[in-house]
Formats: structure tokens, C-alpha cells, sequence
């Protein structure tokens, strides 16, 4: 009888090559997690896993389906999805024309779209079936897209939830600095792509602070961005444990407050999110931003135009 192949379940079923695992997506709209925060309910990724390596992701717990762990393995074992736009385009033939995101398994951007050149492919779909999207990134390589982009009508949300570059290298490692991606925010808006900041994650007890806040909102309108929306901190199954691995070594004094502050799906105190929340959106007032996630967008009901012969 053969042994049994104990390797991690996407090592089974994928290819290697040149670092990444090629493997072929049964679909790529998924539904997005509620614990996420963003404001649309279906995404689509063309990678799982990021280089950025923030110690915060959400979707950290979407490689332990994988066979691999949520914390090192995420940020350096990164799934890719060769078949992305044919399999997108043979979902969209079924889909209802609800606003999708795009990038929410693993930055769209990141470093793995410089070699597979996934998302024109990903864009040009989405226009084609006149359906809404948001893409959210932190990569510059965003810019290679901007005219499909602004043609395509999309927004692109860039993340930028502080501007203390000590705390972006504590938490963000493999991240653009907050100033490259305000520089982001400022050659989007050039470019004509409806910009705006994903205020995201809010750090408590880092990155809350009342001076901090305005600090980071005064920059974000100062680059050009049209609105804001805030997310606190979550902090999902295998986020969680990632997340507190590192607050105990850098910041001990932190973990007992945080433990009180979470419940057992990762949502923050609602009190506390209000809190920060309603600060940010003062200063948007202050600084003539829009605040939140904006008007849902849905695809308009396509009528067949009759023969005029």
C-alpha cells in the first residue's frame, strides 16, 4: 500500500512555479466574510495570500483551508489563479450585477501580478458585463491600470489606516510607506480613477489616538482622496492568533486590554468602534471628505433592443 501524501492540501493540487502555486479556481466570486468590514458582500481574488505580510489581514484564516498556516505561511506562500478571467467571465454570464471587490483574499497588486498580468484581464470582464466594482490595494502597480480603470468606471479604495511609519513597519512589513501610497492616492486621482481611502485597520490602543487620527485624515485629504471609510481593527480566527503572537512580544502590557475589547468572532467592542468611527468622520467634515462606503452600485437590467426590421 502507498504512504499516505501528508503535504499540505494546495502542495497536492497545485503547480510551482517560480515561487507561486498555480491552481485552477471552480469560481471566482466568493462571498465576502462579515467579519471584513468592507461595504460589498461578493469578491473576487486572483491571489490568495500577500506579500504586504500585515500582521492584521482578515483573510489570513483562508490558508488554513489550504493546508498551510495562517501567519508566515500566508505572507510567503502566495496561490495563484491562472484561469481568473476566463472562470470570472463565465460567472459573470450569471451574475446579478451587484457591486463586487476586487483584491480581498490577497492584495490584487502585490508582487505576483507583475509576473501573471491577471487583472486587465480581470478589469476588462467586469466592464465588459457593465458590472460595479471596488478594487482595494496598497501597490503602486495599480498605476499600470489606470486608464482601464477610469474607462471601466471603477473605484479604487487604497489602504491607508496611518501615517507613523514606525508602526507601518512594525505591522505592515511588506507594505508600501503610508507616503508612497498618499502619492498612490494623488496619481490615481490625476489619472481620473475614483479614489478612496480605506481608513483600515484602525489599531486599538496604536494607532487611535486622537493626534493620530487627524494626522492621518489631514494627510489623506491633503492627497487628493474623495472619501473615507474607516475600518477597527478585526481580528477572525487565525488573524487573531497571528495578530497577538506579535502584540505579546512587542507590546505585552496590550494583550489583556485587547482580550477584553474583542468577542469571540473578532468584532471589536461596538462602543469602542463607534468611538473611533465618529471621530474619523468629524474630521472628514473638517476636511470636506465624504465618510463611509458610499451608494451601493448595482449593475442596471440589461434590455434586449428589438429588431427594426
Amino acid at each position: 500500500m502507498d504512504a499516505a501524501d501528508e503535504r499540505p492540501l494546495i502542495e497536492r493540487r497545485a503547480v510551482l512555479r517560480d515561487g507561486f502555486y498555480e491552481t485552477q479556481a471552480r469560481t471566482m466570486i466568493e462571498r465576502v466574510p462579515p467579519v471584513a468590514g468592507i461595504a460589498q458582500q461578493w469578491a473576487v481574488s486572483p491571489y490568495r495570500g500577500c506579500a504586504h505580510a500585515c500582521r492584521g489581514c482578515g483573510a489570513r484564516s483562508g490558508h488554513r483551508r489550504l493546508g498551510l498556516d495562517a501567519g508566515r505561511d500566508f505572507d510567503t506562500r502566495i496561490v495563484v489563479k491562472p484561469n481568473a478571467v476566463a472562470r470570472l467571465r463565465a460567472d459573470l454570464a450569471r451574475w446579478g450585477g451587484e457591486e463586487l471587490a476586487v483584491g480581498v483574499s490577497g492584495d490584487c497588486y502585490q508582487e505576483a501580478e507583475a509576473t501573471y498580468r491577471l487583472m486587465p484581464g480581470v478589469i476588462g470582464a467586469l466592464a465588459e458585463a457593465g458590472v460595479p466594482f471596488t478594487v482595494y490595494t496598497k501597490a503602486a502597480l495599480v498605476l499600470r491600470d489606470a486608464a482601464l480603470l477610469a474607462e471601466a468606471g471603477a473605484r479604487v479604495a487604497v489602504s491607508i489606516a496611518f501615517v507613523d511609519e514606525r508602526i507601518r513597519r512594525a505591522v505592515e512589513p511588506g507594505a508600501p510607506t503610508a507616503q508612497a501610497r498618499l502619492e498612490l492616492v494623488s496619481a490615481l486621482a490625476e489619472a481620473g480613477v475614483e479614489c478612496r481611502v480605506l481608513m483600515a485597520p484602525v489599531l486599538p490602543l496604536l494607532s487611535d489616538a486622537a493626534d493620530q487620527l487627524g494626522a492621518t485624515v489631514r494627510r489623506i485629504a491633503g492627497a487628493g482622496a474623495r472619501a473615507v471609510e474607516p475600518v477597527v481593527l478585526r481580528l477572525p480566527a487565525g488573524t487573531r492568533a497571528w495578530y497577538l503572537e506579535w502584540l505579546g512580544a512587542a507590546h505585552p502590557h496590550l494583550v489583556a486590554r485587547y482580550e477584553e475589547l474583542y468577542d469571540r468572532a473578532g468584532l471589536p467592542s461596538p462602543d469602542y468602534e463607534r468611538r473611533i468611527t465618529g471621530q474619523i468622520a468629524q474630521l472628514c467634515q473638517v476636511y470636506g471628505m465624504a465618510f463611509g462606503p458610499g451608494e451601493a452600485r448595482v449593475r442596471e437590467p440589461r434590455v434586449a433592443q428589438l429588431s427594426l426590421v
